[in-house]
């Protein structure tokens, strides 16, 4: 019986949100095609992402069934795509390295969706209809902006610790042309010491052939905290709108896409 109902409801659920089936579908299928393929070739640990992206495929399903919300389908198909851009697209395909900006779009849209996150989070915590909207606008989207950042400077830790510890590179080096440090003053008084149009840099007696100045991550996470900060941003202040407003106009329907929130059940 209970399987029968299980299977009653991944029908409805398939019913309800096609376009989140399709793509869902879709990707797992590609995944899983890819996992087989770096098996055979003997690229384990390619097939070994493929199997982490297929488990995190699973994760907004899991939420939705442990913590009892909703999550919008614009939303999950976000995320799905999400997943697979950074870890199919950019770690398997080098899209890190293709392309320049890849790397910035994820950040931003990362600061975006947790954004969405952290706005809801009181409304699920709080479990409760009538408490809804009676909380300020201004602290909800404070909310919201802090859960996002402190998600993205927790990241740039995990990637700092990798590159420490395991010796990788996730902290994407940056070639520069200008250095300003007062490790370079020979007088010890704190001066700063500027180098302009740096072309070539030594390590070893070996020269690194990048065209300049290899930094080593510091410009990379700046980047990546600043976008996070643009899309935290960029979703806190339609979200201060959408409470404004009641959720109505067009910045509440499109709100009401990125906000996960109780099911029906678990609301009543």
């Amino acid at each position: 019986m209970k399987r029968q109902e299980r299977r009653g409801q991944v029908k409805q659920h398939i019913k309800q949100h096609p376009a989140l089936f399709a793509v869902y579908l879709v990707l797992r299928l590609i995944v899983i095609g890819l996992l087989a393929l770096n098996l055979v070739q003997g690229d384990y640990e390619s097939a070994f992402i493929c199997a982490l992206v297929l488990l995190l495929f699973l994760v907004p399903a899991f939420i939705e069934k442990k913590l009892r919300i909703d999550i919008p389908s614009v939303m999950e198909v976000m995320i799905l795509l999400f997943i697979f851009a950074a870890e199919i697209l950019g770690e398997m395909r080098s899209y890190y390295q293709q392309y320049p900006y890849w790397d910035t779009m994820l950040h931003t849209v990362n600061g975006f969706l947790c954004a969405a996150f952290g706005f809801s989070l009181i409304d699920i915590l709080s479990r409760n209809k009538q408490e809804k909207f009676r909380l300020s606008p201004l602290y909800m989207a404070l909310v919201a902006f802090c859960f996002s950042m402190t998600v993205g400077v927790v990241w740039e830790f995990f990637e700092y610790g990798m590159d420490c510890l395991f010796h990788t590179d996730m902290q994407k080096d940056t070639v520069v042309h200008l250095l300003c440090s007062t490790k370079l003053d020979p007088t010890a008084t704190n001066q700063v010491v500027v180098l302009e149009n740096i072309h070539t840099a030594t390590v070893n007696g070996q020269k690194l052939g990048v065209g300049g100045y290899l930094d080593i991550g510091l410009h990379d996470t700046m980047a990546d905290l600043l976008v996070n900060l643009i899309g935290a941003v960029v979703f806190s202040s339609i979200g201060y709108v959408y409470v404004r407003r009641r959720g109505e106009g067009r910045t509440g329907f499109f709100a009401r896409h990125f906000l996960p929130k109780l099911t029906e059940e678990e609301s009543n």
